[in-house]
C-alpha cells in the first residue's frame, strides 16, 4: 500500500468516525422516513401523468368515433345523391379514422396496464412506508430510552464526560486549597521565627537580644533616678510603710479604749437617776 493509499485510507476512516459520533439515529431514521414518502408522493404524480395521458387518448379516440359516424353519413349521403365519387372518399376518410382508433385502443391499453402497475407498486411502497413509520417510531423509543438509561448510569458511576470534569475540578480545587492552607501555615512559621525581620533588618538574633538587654537596664536606670529625685530608695519605702502598718493600729486601739469610756460613763448616769 502506498503513501497515497494509506493517507486516503486514514483519512476515510477518521471521517467515518466522526459521522459515526455525529449521527443521530432519530434524526436518521426520520430522514429515511421523508425520503421514502417523497418516493411515494412521485410515484403519485407519475400515475396521475399517466392517467391525465391515458384520458387524452380516450378523448381523442371519441372524436375519432364520431368522425367515423361522421363518414358513414357523408357515404350514406352521397349513394343517396348517386355520387359514388364522394361516397368513396368519404369511406376513405373512415378507414383512416378506424386505423387511427385502433392504433389509440393499443396506446389506451398499454396505458392501462403501466398505470394499474404503478398503482399496484404504490400500494406496496405505501404499505412498506407504513411498516417503516412503526418501526422507526418504536426504534426511535428504544434509542431514547437507552440513551437516557446511559446518561443516568454515567452520571450516577462519574464515567461520563461532564462528570469527569466536575471531578477534575473538584480535584484542583483540593489542590489549590491544600497549597493555600501550607502557604498560610509557613507564613506563620516564618513569622514566629522572626525570619520576615530578619528579611526587613540587617540584626541577627545576638543583636537583637542584646538591645533588649540594652533597654531593659535603661528602664531599670531611669526608675532609680526617678527614686533619687524625689529622696527616696527601696530601704525608706520599706520604713515608711511599716510606720504607716503601726499608725493605723493604734489608732484602731485608741478606737476601742474611746468607745469603753464612753459605754461605762453612760451606764454610772442611768444608775444615779434611778
Amino acid at each position: 500500500m502506498g503513501i497515497l493509499s494509506r493517507a486516503s485510507y486514514v483519512v476515510r476512516s477518521k471521517l467515518n468516525a466522526l459521522l459515526n459520533r455525529a449521527e443521530d439515529p432519530s434524526e436518521t431514521l426520520d430522514y429515511s422516513y421523508e425520503k421514502m414518502r417523497d418516493e411515494l408522493q412521485q410515484v403519485k404524480q407519475g400515475i396521475a401523468d399517466l392517467t391525465t395521458q391515458k384520458k387524452r387518448l380516450e378523448i381523442q379516440k371519441r372524436r375519432l368515433e364520431e368522425n367515423v359516424e361522421k363518414h358513414n353519413e357523408q357515404a350514406r349521403e352521397a349513394v343517396r345523391q348517386d355520387r359514388e365519387d364522394l361516397a368513396r372518399q368519404a369511406l376513405e376518410k373512415k378507414q383512416s379514422k378506424m386505423e387511427q382508433i385502433d392504433q389509440l385502443e393499443t396506446q389506451i391499453a398499454n396505458l392501462q396496464e403501466t398505470q394499474d402497475n404503478l398503482v399496484e407498486k404504490k400500494d406496496q411502497l405505501q404499505s412498506r412506508i407504513e411498516e417503516f413509520r412503526t418501526k422507526k417510531e418504536t426504534m426511535k423509543a428504544r434509542y431514547e430510552a437507552a440513551e437516557a438509561s446511559s446518561r443516568v448510569s454515567e452520571a450516577m458511576t462519574g464515567a461520563g464526560d461532564e462528570m469527569a470534569d466536575v471531578s477534575r475540578a473538584i480535584e484542583r480545587a483540593e489542590e489549590r486549597t491544600d497549597e493555600m492552607e501550607a502557604r498560610a501555615a509557613a507564613m506563620d512559621e516564618l513569622e514566629d521565627t522572626g525570619a520576615f525581620d530578619d528579611a526587613l533588618s540587617d540584626k541577627d538574633s545576638i543583636d537583637r537580644e542584646l538591645q533588649a538587654g540594652r533597654a531593659s537596664r535603661e528602664v531599670d536606670t531611669e526608675l532609680e533616678t526617678l527614686k533619687a529625685e524625689l529622696g527616696k530608695s527601696s530601704a525608706d519605702g520599706e520604713d515608711a510603710t511599716a510606720e504607716t502598718d503601726e499608725a493605723d493600729v493604734e489608732a484602731v486601739e485608741t478606737d476601742i479604749d474611746d468607745a469603753a469610756v464612753e459605754a461605762e460613763l453612760e451606764e454610772l448616769k442611768n444608775e444615779d437617776d434611778a
